[in-house]
């Protein structure tokens, strides 16, 4: 917060620059001056000025230099000249350093105790003190900085290991002193644990594996797709972590035979997050998968995900058909969920009956009936959804087709007037026609409740803090030519005109990685009434080409390669996610 003499010298510059009327700026005056609060958030809150350009400004006022620390990978010795908790408490961070001086990043350079206490430490390493004015948003991601996984896990281990270890190791088979053990276990690992499911969520990983492996215990995050190594532990630690997630997810501490399933909701940083618990036998001990469920991110929209043009077109249309089926295919992880409820997210309104069977629930959408199978009781997607048909529903969103039964009832749902939405596991679009009628369903009925067919895979985005111009070896230049030259033929003008890639060199802001979220790349068949008829005489492969070229049809490494061109992608994670 700025002393009330520098409120005055920055609502003059911002009248100054014509970003404040004189009257806006007198009433701002006058609602901090009755009800307090910081002139720098009032401004950012009410959207008359960004953070960074505030930032800027208040360093002119101020007569330092600005330092944006966003995308800024400071190294950690650099960081530790001034401790975590010093840098929390007077809101400084040490950022970059030479021979002669350091460079200090502050929130508030009238804080007086926090120039006292950087003077002190300045005085300690011999160097001259370079100050600067930083954001709160960059000054936060300098502060997460600090927090590295090894290094907060460490601190509990460093703490504790030598007890804890040779209590673990003396208690852990005497059942008469089982009480004692938990106790003794609980202590440190439910930090461990804690720590280890901020790091997931603060990363955005997807899951956390946490795996036993011969002489310690392994912690990986997937994270856009990509299973990382993150933590490796000693191993006497790995039963109590099981154990500590047990008690989170109210699962049996003493089966250790079976696998067992359950649910944690959690509250970080105000938000509730939901974890999907997956535990698992090994011939050594028992393994845990978590699949986050952040519940606070909302639903996505077609576009959002990666939908666009043609594709986005047909999806549109078909999403407002009053009856049929919606078909998503592709492997495990491709994203078929998610496109699903953003399609239930576009339908919920008041006056529609949406019923879902899933396997399991996800995420909970408000207004919608979500049922999940329960195979050990009977209760199948084929019994679930002759439940729903008695349910007066107007939409039903079955989570998988996996069998004929299930076909029939998705197809006779879908022509007795309800609006079926449902998945496949099939590698292309194309190949999902033949999928179902494999499955026995009378190809009549199929044609004539199938309304369209998207395929899709997850590719990673290119990180858009770090993204530049990626030098691709010519031989692979000339092997793209030809797909190009087809692509062009189809879609003409859409495709740029120059072959350059994109690529991401590495920051802060996506963990030296180049990437930063998921798109996704897609193909969609349009069921249209002539390729009804092709399904009809037959689905041959030469009349199905045909009408797929008269509706401008784009397989799924031509729309990878277009996003590529447009620098949503890499060109590599479009060869990686399609080399089937």
């Amino acid at each position: 917060m700025l002393l009330p003499a520098t409120n005055q010298q920055l609502f003059d510059e911002l009248t100054r620059r014509n970003i404040l009327t004189p009257d806006l700026a007198r009433t701002l005056a006058a609602t901090l001056a009755r009800d307090g609060g910081s002139l720098e958030d009032t401004l950012i809150n009410q959207g008359i000025i960004g953070g960074e350009d505030l930032a800027r400004l208040i360093a002119e006022v101020v007569h330092i230099e600005y330092a944006d620390l966003r995308t800024k990978n400071i190294l950690r010795e650099v960081l530790t000249i001034i401790p975590r908790k010093v840098s929390q408490n007077y809101g400084v961070v040490c950022f970059a350093q030479d021979d002669v001086e350091l460079s200090i990043a502050l929130r508030n350079p009238h804080n007086f105790q926090a120039l006292q206490a950087v003077e002190f430490l300045g005085k300690e390493q011999g160097k001259r003190l370079r100050y600067h004015y930083c954001s709160q948003e960059s000054f936060n991601a300098a502060m997460r900085q600090y927090q590295t996984l090894g290094g907060e896990v460490e601190e509990v281990l460093d703490v504790v290991e030598g007890d804890f270890e040779e209590s673990v190791k003396e208690l852990e088979h005497k059942t008469e002193d089982r009480k004692e053990y938990d106790t003794i276990k609980q202590a440190p690992v439910s930090k461990i644990v804690s720590v280890i499911i901020r790091h997931a969520v603060e990363g955005h990983a997807s899951d956390i594996h946490v795996e036993p492996m011969a002489t310690e215990s392994r912690v990986r995050y997937r994270i856009d797709g990509i299973l990382h190594t993150s933590l490796i532990l000693p191993k006497y630690i790995h039963n109590a972590m099981i154990a500590r997630i047990k008690v989170l997810a109210n699962l049996k501490l003493d089966e250790t035979r079976i696998p067992q399933d359950g649910r944690i909701r959690l509250t970080l940083d105000g938000k509730d997050i939901d974890f999907r618990i997956s535990i698992l036998p090994l011939t050594v001990s028992e393994k845990v998968v978590m699949r986050i469920l952040d519940t606070n991110q909302g639903s996505l929209t077609f576009e959002n995900i990666g939908f666009d043009g043609r594709a986005l077109e047909i999806i549109k249309k078909n999403i407002t058909r009053p009856n049929g089926i919606f078909l998503v295919t592709g492997p495990t992880g491709s994203g078929k969920s998610t496109t699903l409820f953003s399609a239930l997210s576009e339908l919920n309104k008041e006056d529609v009956n949406i019923s879902t069977l899933e396997d399991p629930v996800e995420y909970f959408i408000r207004g919608v009936n979500q049922s999940q199978v329960r195979h050990e009781v009977g209760f199948t997607f084929a019994s679930g959804l002759r439940a729903l048909l008695r349910q007066d529903p107007d939409i039903i969103m079955v989570g998988e087709v996996r069998d004929n039964e299930t076909a029939e009832l998705a197809i006779h749902a879908g022509l007795t007037g309800h609006f079926v939405l449902t998945t496949l596991h099939t590698n292309d679009a194309v190949g999902a026609i033949p999928r179902l009628i494999d499955m026995d369903v009378e190809v009549f009925l199929l044609a004539s409740t199938l309304n369209v067919v998207l395929a899709q895979r997850l590719a990673r985005r290119i990180c858009t803090k770090c993204k530049k111009e990626a030098h691709i070896p010519e031989s692979t230049l000339k092997t793209m030519e030809g797909p190009l030259a087809e692509l062009r033929g189809i879609i003409g003008d859409e495709v740029p005109k120059n072959q350059v890639y994109y690529e991401g060199k590495g920051c802060v802001h996506c963990g030296n990685s180049g990437y930063k979220g998921r798109v996704a790349i897609v193909e969609v068949v349009d069921v249209t009434d002539a390729m009804r008829k092709i399904m009809i005489a037959g689905y041959h492969a030469d009349e199905v080409k045909k009408e797929l070229t008269k509706q401008k049809f784009t397989n799924l490494f031509q729309d990878g390669l277009l996003k590529a061109l447009h620098g949503i992608t890499t060109l590599e994670e479009v060869l990686r996610i399609t080399k089937e």
